[in-house]
């Protein structure tokens, strides 16, 4: 079968790889028929290169059709149309019980002190094959695949695999009511989703990003939204949210921009100049000392209220970035972060979903539909945020 490979630094390639097979009987094998490129992909683009292998197979926002079952896949058979959550996980063990599905300890990667298998990222999670391919096996098939309405469109459910969930678990966790204020810092797809999810719950809701077209379309879902190149560092942006909250400060903010957030000059040579270093240095510099570009945190810590929360979706790597903890325990801040359980909240999101009208606009939220074979122009341009690119949707 054909997939998206990774190959190098910025360099990833489509490939002939071998068919999946079923290989435990909780697996199951799917034919692809939509996955998307991920902000998280970017990281394995240029920054995590040391924890990848030439040839890995990438992406984990997926879904198609069953083409194969394990005898213990549970209630899945062959025809089922499935989205496929990014995180494995089994949901009968001690940590599944209790909802975190993306500490797993079923798929626990112990080796690296990580927490569930994750499809296509690296052998920190597992070094699972993923979905930017024809085919793609899924482990825990009993538990993991969510199944989709018949006739539904993909671009209705798709992003069930990571997008939706991810963005509302943000929410849930910026622990917001109707009628408060919530600032999101990164108006990618999570920060938009995050957005709209927090408005359709009656939040107010004020945007960051410092591209127009993330701009445009945040404002165009009814978002007060602030131009971060036209306010200069954080301090200033932090005061542009006083401003606009009365000089109180947000409820609780989202940083979902993570670790490649702009504003970081000195961090992001650091970035670069480890990215350099050969495997075996590499892997202990990132894993003791590496350093993320916090300047999105930096500005979600300083424009939330005394008493609010900080919700943290972004990706993060570093061990050693410093935190203005003197301010944040001054002000009684709370800090709630992880990977999405994404299965702990697929049923409210499939409630929305099931609504006649797309109220989350997940249809239109990709603004490039491509062939399989474009994906490596397609992580260029997401990179470089090139073509008004906001979200790419492969389709093998």
């Amino acid at each position: 079968m054909k997939a998206l490979t990774w190959q190098g630094t910025r360099k990833v390639s489509v490939e002939e790889v071998p068919d999946p097979r079923i290989e435990q009987p909780t697996d199951a094998v799917i034919e692809v028929t939509s996955t998307a490129i991920c902000g998280s992909d970017l990281h394995l683009y240029e920054v995590l290169g040391p924890y990848l292998h030439a040839g890995d197979v990438l992406g984990h926002e997926t879904m198609g059709i069953v083409r194969e079952v394990g005898p213990e896949a549970g209630d899945l058979k062959v025809g089922d149309r499935v989205v496929v959550p990014f995180n494995i996980s089994c949901g009968h063990c001690w940590m599944c019980s209790r909802g975190l599905f993306a500490q797993c300890e079923t798929t626990q990667v112990t080796e690296f002190g990580k927490g569930a298998s994750l499809f296509g990222y690296t052998e920190l999670y597992g070094r699972v094959p993923g979905g930017q391919a024809e085919y793609l096996r899924v482990p825990q098939a009993q538990f993991g695949p969510v199944k989709v309405p018949e006739g539904a469109a993909d671009e209705r459910y798709l992003f069930l695999s990571d997008v939706l969930p991810t963005s509302w678990q943000a929410v849930e966790y910026a622990d917001v009511q109707e009628g408060d204020t919530l600032a999101v810092f990164g108006l990618g797809p999570i920060g938009q989703m995050t957005a709209r999810i927090a408005k359709h719950k009656g939040v107010r809701v004020i945007g960051v990003d410092l591209v127009p077209e993330r701009l445009s379309l945040a404002a165009g879902w009814g978002i007060e939204v602030l131009d971060q190149s036209q306010l200069g560092k954080v301090d200033e942006v932090a005061r542009a949210v006083f401003d606009l909250t009365g000089g109180r400060g947000a409820d609780a903010t989202v940083d979902a921009v993570g670790m490649e957030a702009h504003g970081s000059p000195v961090a992001k040579a650091a970035v670069a100049a480890v990215g350099l270093l050969p495997n075996a240095v590499a892997k202990p510099a990132i894993d003791k000392l590496a350093v993320d570009r916090i300047a999105a945190l930096n500005a979600a810590i300083k424009s939330t209220r005394r008493g609010g929360t900080v919700s943290i979706s972004g990706v993060y790597g570093g061990e050693v970035e410093p935190l203005p903890m003197m301010e944040m325990f001054d002000r009684g801040l709370q800090l709630r972060m992880g990977q999405c359980h994404v299965k702990r909240w697929t049923d409210d999101i499939v409630a929305v979903l099931e609504q006649d009208e797309d109220v989350l606009g997940t249809e239109s939220l990709a603004t490039h539909h491509l062939p399989l074979g474009e994906a490596p122009a397609a992580y260029e341009m997401f990179q470089k945020k090139a073509d008004g690119c906001i979200k790419v949707v492969l389709k093998p």
